[in-house]
């Protein structure tokens, strides 16, 4: 488990891209919040929900699945229920190049854990960027 400040600080400052699960254009979520928060810390958030693709979010296309990304990605960061994690982690390690998996506060997925685990992935579980940068001294 990848969860010791050194290592949360590793993971986004050697991030650029980062892909948002369960993106939000409803200024009042906290999916919202932190997609403009990482884009405004100079991250490309490339929002990920079906019912939002094609539209404009935190700078960048939201796309319909994780699969629809062909850039680089760095981190996967998951606001969906727990039960969808292991499906998107599957999806997570077709793509060019995650290294972990986030998360995010109240998402809970032992399944999800493992499957990246296994595959190599760093896992980052029930943290928020949005809390753990400021509180990092990384803003």
């Amino acid at each position: 488990m990848t969860q010791t400040d050194a290592q949360l600080r590793d993971i986004l400052t050697n991030a650029k891209t980062i892909a948002l699960v369960g993106a939000s254009s409803n200024p009042a979520r906290p999916s919202f919040q932190v997609g403009n928060f990482l884009a405004g810390q100079g991250y490309r958030v490339i929002g990920v929900n079906p019912g939002l693709a094609g539209q404009q979010l935190y700078g960048e296309t939201v796309v319909g699945a994780l699969g629809d990304i062909t850039d680089l990605v760095d981190i996967v960061d998951i606001f969906r229920a727990g039960e969808a994690v292991p499906a998107i982690v599957e999806e997570a390690l077709s793509l060019s190049g995650p290294r972990t998996i986030w998360l995010q506060l109240g998402v809970d997925s032992a399944e999800g854990v493992a499957l990246a685990q296994e595959n190599g992935l760093k896992v980052v579980e029930n943290r928020c960027p949005k809390i753990e940068m400021p509180r990092l001294g990384m803003v």
